[in-house]
């Protein structure tokens, strides 16, 4: 009978114990050093920036100005930060008229096809955010797919799409409606399906019971694609570049034309700081309102 492998002293195997733990300690300690050498850091120089000059070269050095900030009292810069937010609203209410629908349907009647049907929502948004608004930009355009349909119908010579507030909602939702999907798909995913038939009996109509027993229960999943959604449409620039034009510029296009065009990167910076402090704020609101709701419940 072979003989059995000796076992290693209890001395040993703590010292095992301890360095296999702290190599585990280090490998997920990495995350945290790239956040803090990457997104932190670069924070806080665009948060130095915000106070700093250009020179008369275009370079900009960092300094105290606190003028750049008084700048963003100027009228044309407040009514795009409110044209931004109105449109990254209509986004959010746009997308959960056509979220919701898609994922009580998938959640509750896909069978055995709903991973097939959630890969065919989920793997057209692997492609590249600029990719797909140029081709939502071809769709739109006079002589593209949707005016040409038009006109083959004899609905008249087309309707003029781009350039119009609608093209660039339309772009954002169609841009980021899948991050309202997945979280109510979730929500709906996890909710006891026993729930609806009982709310079938006690309430009888669909309707009703939708409103007093679906919602509620996936409240946290639908609050979530909201903010989801809500936040990268705010700041967006892509979809109102391409599909709008100088009467539907948003908050971003400001932003991203004092980097790459205007060269005033103090300005820029601190119109960026500006709006994620608006955000935070506004984040905060919004979560402690759906909490105190939640508490209700």
């Amino acid at each position: 009978m072979a003989a059995e492998a000796p076992h290693a002293p209890p001395g040993v195997q703590r010292r095992r114990s301890s360095q296999h733990t702290r190599m585990w300690g280090y490998l997920l300690a990495l995350p945290t050093v790239w956040m803090v050498t990457f997104f932190i850091s670069s924070m806080v120089i665009v948060v130095l920036l915000s106070f700093g000059t250009t020179t008369r070269d275009g370079f900009p050095v960092f300094g105290t100005n606190s003028g750049n900030f008084s700048a963003l009292w100027d009228e044309v810069y407040l009514r795009l930060f409110v044209r931004s937010l109105l449109y990254a609203l209509a986004t959010v209410a746009l997308s959960v008229l056509i979220a919701y629908p898609v994922a009580y349907a998938i959640a509750l009647h896909g069978g055995r096809y709903k991973n097939a049907l959630i890969a065919a929502i989920v793997v057209p948004f692997f492609a590249s955010y600029l990719i797909r608004m140029y081709a939502w930009k071809a769709l739109l355009s006079d002589d593209g797919l949707l005016n040409s349909g038009l006109r083959k119908a004899g609905l008249g010579d087309g309707i003029s799409f781009l350039n119009t507030p609608w093209a660039v909602i339309g772009g954002l939702v169609y841009g980021f409606v899948v991050f309202m999907i997945l979280p109510v798909y979730a929500s709906l995913e996890r909710m006891d399906t026993s729930l609806i038939e009982a709310g079938n009996d006690l309430y009888h109509s669909p309707l009703r019971t939708f409103f007093t027993v679906t919602l509620p229960a996936t409240r946290a999943g639908l609050y979530g694609g909201m903010l989801l959604v809500f936040l990268p449409a705010l700041g967006d620039f892509v979809s109102a570049q391409l599909l709008g034009g100088s009467s539907t510029f948003m908050i971003g296009n400001l932003i991203q034309q004092q980097f790459v065009e205007g060269q005033n990167w103090p300005l820029g910076s601190a119109m960026t700081v500006a709006m994620m402090a608006a955000l935070t704020v506004l984040m905060v609101v919004y979560l402690r309102a759906t909490s105190t709701k939640a508490r209700e419940l």
